[in-house]
């Protein structure tokens, strides 16, 4: 499994945008072939920063979601309302404890 982690720091007045457009793409993004788990993350200091956690079943199925039309959508009304570059990382999960 490989988990996806994203970092997003917006304009503060575009943060309901993001928001609204994040509450109707996200069950099409936590459906997506291959995304077992989604998540969205606000910083409690800079609440302006944003981040995601997702799991993904492989790298492919990962890049499969990257190239797809969803993502493409998604990124063209969420990029233009940053005020920082975004940045991601692909991790393995070490250890998980409940």
């Amino acid at each position: 499994m490989l988990v996806r982690i994203v970092k997003m720091s917006f304009e503060p007045s575009k943060i309901e945008e993001f928001l609204a457009n994040f509450g109707i793409s996200k069950n099409k993004i936590r459906n997506f072939d291959g995304c077992q788990f989604l998540e969205l993350y606000q910083d409690q200091n800079n609440t302006n920063v944003f981040f995601t956690y997702s799991y993904w079943n492989s790298e492919d199925d990962l890049n499969n979601y990257r190239h797809s039309d969803l993502f493409k959508g998604v990124w063209a009304k969420t990029k233009p309302l940053f005020n920082a570059k975004p940045e991601a990382w692909s991790v393995d999960k070490i250890a998980s404890l409940k």
